[in-house]
């Protein structure tokens, strides 16, 4: 193939946009015929930062008879221009103008799709509903349809951490400087603008907006799903964050639409841990050949979604592989899969209604330590744990064990009647597998803001006392309980660190309630899955590995004397020399959470970054850091960032921030 290192694409209000082109083999002739591009449109640096991901996926599109591109966003990598937010007007009118201007190149048969993991997956969707007219279809990976129910900031109006330790991580990459390389010696000022633009850490710009504002609908295509009309494969990992979807996607888009969710953490399939993995380039490249080929690939005439479903094995913090099987239904929603009730009673689940009940539970703060991640990787101790920790700071109602496999496959939903005894609460449900050694499995888990149990576009303090309705989405799932093991729906008042902690205990009395299952009926045999292939062993970029990458859970320890707990996590993908290019790439990061099991008050969230780049006499860094607390009044953000020109500093900026928990919420949805 012939790959282009660096193309300029001109938008029209004359920003140039800073593109990598791999070409087939067929476009090596004087006339050259055309084939139709794919088009990958992210802010994550296509010469170093996301080099190594970009050299497997494109090349093997490009082997596929492609064009595969990918560009730098504007204001990022190399290209001109300011980024400070994500998902943004901007953002996607650059887009459509990219796609306008590969239609008309004449390697391009005049037929583009795109694809795209995360940020890319996002825009993917958000593009496809603008209806650019040569954007013919579209894959999407680990991605989001509602940016407020189910991104990385907020999950049931609870605030994650993941917005912090995200958040210091756009911070970090967002004003990186360009290459002198590709763009001479502006590289400076052109340095120094984008650090001068930001004007508020993005982790502060999303605390902002803590409930479903006009903020969020923006960009969340679930607003109007026929906006959306070309083709559509959704993707997704059951150990990712971003598990439901796929499943929303293929219940409410009106077109043409593929399903397909394994084991994995939020990476491609063909690199995704935990495994098994496949030949997703083959299947990719299947979808493409149909809708921008024309060619019978059959892939339409498969089930509308495959999936993985998970057997039940000890719960570690890393697999390689799931233990599990495919299934896949023929529509989505599966006439297969119906709601199966089950009600709370002191400690146990019954199949019929009980009478109410007074059950107490007020969580020590580190309840959740064994949550795992809320988007793993798979690539380090990131998985959730065995649940008895957990279980020990809940309020557990166990069922029966199971005479047979029950195979469930969707979103539970628990609903509760519960009084709190302060303002402020949140509430975390838990499904567990309990083995009959006594092992607890989460299966999934949902979050709930109780300020936030009339709506997510508002927040409303509870009155002491005062018995609620509330109802829980679970995160999809599907898992085959075993024979023998039990189901047990465990309800805390903490999920820390994965979520933010707050700085009092609440006690919530709990009133009753009940879980729907939704439960795949054991007599309907589920459709033949597609052979899904096995991995193909990816390419790797030319490197020099200086620091080793590491991810994850790396230290947890408790002060046995005060109590306080600590939580340390790596976020380090190493330093590399990159041989192509003559770089050497340094992005290190860490995060430290702190808290007393007993009293919160004084607990902390913070997350440290850095990212180094060096060639020759080249040598730019930059260093961010940001620290989260919470008072009777809300949450407190304490930012910095510091620019480094070689050993002297270019640029540095503080914030201290402060959120309420009760915010004013104008008539117009904004947040203030």
């Amino acid at each position: 193939m012939r790959i282009l290192e660096t193309v300029w694409i001109t938008l029209s209000d004359g920003c140039r946009l800073a593109a990598r082109i791999w070409l087939p083999a067929t476009l090596a002739g004087r006339k050259p015929p055309p084939v139709p591009a794919i088009l990958e449109y992210l802010p994550y640096r296509r010469r170093d930062r996301h080099r190594g991901d970009d050299a497997i996926l494109h090349p093997a599109l490009a082997a596929g008879g492609y064009a595969a591109i990918r560009v730098d966003m504007r204001g990022a990598g190399d290209s001109d221009g300011l980024m400070n937010d994500e998902y943004t007007p901007q953002e996607w009118r650059d887009a459509c103008e990219v796609i306008a201007w590969i239609a008309e190149q004449p390697w391009c048969s005049g037929a583009v799709g795109m694809i795209g993991i995360s940020w890319s997956g996002f825009n993917s969707l958000q593009i496809a509903a603008l209806r650019p007219p040569a954007l013919k279809a579209i894959v999407t990976a680990c991605s989001t349809d509602d940016r407020f129910a189910d991104d990385m900031h907020y999950m049931g109006g609870a605030l994650l951490n993941d917005n912090l330790q995200y958040g210091a991580t756009l911070f970090t990459w967002t004003p990186t400087p360009p290459d002198p390389a590709i763009v001479g010696d502006r590289w400076r000022a052109m340095w120094l603008e984008r650090l001068q633009a930001m004007d508020q850490p993005p982790a502060a710009r999303w605390m902002r907006h803590p409930v479903r504002d006009s903020y969020w609908r923006s960009g969340s295509v679930c607003e109007d799903y026929a906006k959306i009309q070309v083709p559509v494969l959704a993707v997704g990992g059951w150990a990712d964050g971003y598990t439901n979807t796929v499943l929303r996607l293929l219940e409410h888009l009106p077109g043409p639409r593929k399903g397909l969710i394994g084991p994995w953490g939020h990476a491609f399939p063909h690199i995704a841990t935990p495994g098994p993995q496949i030949d997703f380039i083959r299947y990719v490249g299947r979808w493409f050949d149909h809708w921008l080929k024309g060619e019978p690939t059959g892939i339409m005439d498969e089930p509308m979604l495959t999936y993985w479903m998970q057997e039940a094995e000890p719960p570690r913090a890393r697999y390689q592989t799931r233990r599990g099987r495919w299934h896949a239904e023929s529509r989505w929603p599966s006439p297969a899969i119906a709601g199966q009730m089950l009600h709370l009673a002191p400690g146990r689940l019954r199949p019929t209604a009980q009478a109410p009940f007074a059950l107490t539970v007020c969580s020590p703060a580190t309840t959740g330590i064994a949550s795992g991640e809320w988007c793993p990787y798979g690539w380090g101790p990131d998985m959730p744990g065995d649940q008895r920790e957990d279980d020990a700071g809940s309020a557990c109602f166990d069922g029966p064990a199971a005479d047979a496999p029950l195979a469930l496959v969707g979103r539970p939903v628990v609903t509760l009647a519960l009084a709190s005894d302060l303002p402020q609460a949140m509430v975390a449900v838990r499904l567990n597998a309990v083995a009959p050694d006594g092992t607890s499995i989460r299966i999934t888990y949902g979050l709930l803001n109780l300020n936030q149990r009339n709506g997510h576009d508002r927040c409303d303090p509870l009155l002491p006392g005062e018995v609620y309705s509330i109802r829980v989405p679970l995160k999809a799932s599907a898992f085959e309980l075993p024979a023998g093991y039990r189901l047990r729906v465990a309800v805390s008042t903490a999920y820390w660190p994965l979520a933010a902690p707050l700085p009092a205990r609440a006690s919530l009395t709990l009133r009753g309630g009940n879980i729907e299952l939704p439960v795949r009926d054991g007599a309907i045999s589920p459709c033949s899955a597609p052979d899904l292939g096995g991995p193909q062993v990816p390419p790797s970029v030319p490197a020099r590995v200086l620091v080793a990458p590491q991810r994850g859970r790396l230290r947890l320890s408790r002060d046995m004397d005060d109590g306080d707990t600590t939580l340390e996590v790596v976020r380090n993908l190493g330093a590399l020399m990159l041989e192509e290019t003559g770089l050497r790439l340094d992005a290190l990061g860490r995060e430290t959470y702190k808290i007393n099991a007993l009293d919160p008050s004084a607990a902390s969230s913070e997350a440290v970054r850095s990212a180094g780049f060096h060639r020759g006499d080249w040598r730019a860094r930059l260093e961010v850091t940001s620290r989260l607390t919470a008072d009777d009044t809300g949450w407190r953000l304490a930012s910095s960032l510091d620019a480094f020109d070689g050993d002297n500093i270019l640029f540095t900026r503080r914030w201290e921030q402060h959120f309420p928990f009760f915010p004013i919420i104008t008539p117009g949805g904004a947040t203030k």
